[in-house]
């Protein structure tokens, strides 16, 4: 089951590469937008990654992080995140394999991977707000993640 909105965001700590990314590090500091997806290196999650990298406007204006995760390497991470010049931390969930996209609720046991979803998550680390698209091949749009970072306090 899906972590629900004012639940409190379970904890991680994951790599891109060998830089580590710790959720509770940004408590009390900065809001954070967990953008969990299926694949690196293929084309819906290249499309909708480089989306956001081209516009962090409203995670800037809304004092947010975005921290995107797949099952995927972290050496995997690295490298695309390299390639494609994100300018967030692109996380690998790879072991324990998809650990925390089971403790979000989003890991698709059939694929060995993470289905499409997002959580807002407050300075206070609970979850303000989370979207999820209906299949793996169907992008998240904008206008879910205007709407979702309006209900941080």
């Amino acid at each position: 089951m899906a972590i629900e909105v004012g639940q409190e965001a379970p904890d991680f700590e994951l790599s891109q590469g060998f830089d580590k990314v710790k959720l509770s590090d940004y408590r009390g500091k900065e809001n954070v937008v967990v953008v969990f997806y299926p694949f690196t290196f293929t084309g819906v999650c290249q499309g909708e990654l480089c989306e956001l990298r081209d516009d962090l406007s409203s995670f800037q204006t809304a004092n947010a992080q975005l921290i995107a995760i797949s099952c995927d390497s972290p050496f995997s991470q690295a490298r695309w995140a390299a390639e494609q010049g994100f300018g967030f931390p692109v996380l690998g969930d790879f072991w324990p394999h998809g650990a925390v996209a089971r403790a979000y609720g989003v890991f698709n046991e059939a694929l060995g991977c993470a289905n499409r979803a997002t959580f807002v998550i407050d300075k206070e680390g609970r979850v303000a707000a989370t979207f999820a698209s209906p299949e793996l091949l169907t992008p998240r749009s904008r206008a879910d993640y205007e709407a979702a970072l309006a209900k941080l306090p």
